[in-house]
Formats: C-alpha cells, structure tokens, sequence
C-alpha cells in the first residue's frame, strides 16, 4: 500500500479535514449570504458562523472516540486539544476582535499617514460560543456519519 493510499485511507486523519471543509464552505454561504455577494475569501478565512477550528478537532475527538474507543489515551488527548483550540477560538481570539475594532476606531478619527492609512486590522479573527457550538456539532455530527 502506497503512503497517498495510507494517508488518503486514514480516516482519523480524512474525517476531520473533511469537516473543516464543509465548515468553511457553509461559513463562506452564510457570510456571503450576509453580503449578498459571493466573496471566496472565507474560504480561507478564521472567524465566523460555523467554527471551522471547532468543527475539525470535534470531528477528530469523535472519529478517535470511534476508531479506538472513549477509553484510549488518543480519545483522551484529541479532547483535551478540542477544548484548548475551542477555549482558544471563544476566549483569546474574540479578546483579538475587540482589540482590533478599537485600533481601527482609532486610526479612522486620527490624522494618517500614507502607512497607516494603507494598514487596517483584521476584525473577524474569533468566534463567539454560538459559532463554536455549531461547528462542534457539525464536527461531531460528520464524524459520525462518515466513520
């Protein structure tokens, strides 16, 4: 068997991407939705409805859960790596958000110079507990439907 196959194969590896790709794309549907204009640039893009980050490593908690059981120590560790990266994505990176929707408040009612005028913060960088859920589910639900 050829390392593509194995690795092609490996569904602790294929399920959980899988899901972050079903998650980016219905991020850039609903964000682009809100737009009312097609923008691909969410599908690459962190933040918005549903979590990606959360969506991926719940799919890996889970597909683990299944392929080796709630009782192994892989199960153990892609859940506590699921609450770190969903601790992270509601916790520090929504800190980020504010952040930068104040700097950028600021910068827009001050005096810039051809630099800062060309600098803008990036705001859409964490998520709030809602998108987190729906991505774990999406994440959850997947793993369970393609294992």
């Amino acid at each position: 068997m050829s390392v593509f196959s194995q690795i092609v194969g490996n569904k602790a590896l294929m399920v959980p991407v899988v899901a972050w790709i079903v998650a980016q794309v219905l991020k850039t549907i609903i964000q682009s939705l809100r737009d009312k204009h097609l923008n691909m640039h969410y599908m690459v893009s962190a933040g918005g409805m549903p979590s990606a980050h959360a969506s991926l490593v719940c799919a890996l908690a889970t597909t683990i859960g299944i392929l080796f059981g709630t009782g192994s120590g892989l199960f153990a560790s892609s859940v506590v790596l699921a609450f770190i990266v969903m601790y992270d994505a509601t916790g520090v990176r929504q800190a980020v958000d504010k952040q930068s929707v104040v700097l950028n408040h600021l910068m827009d009612n001050f005096p810039k110079t051809k630099h800062e005028f060309e600098f803008i913060l990036r705001q859409l960088v964490g998520h709030t507990r809602l998108q987190v859920a729906m991505g774990a589910i999406l994440g959850i639900l997947l793993a369970w439907w393609l294992v």
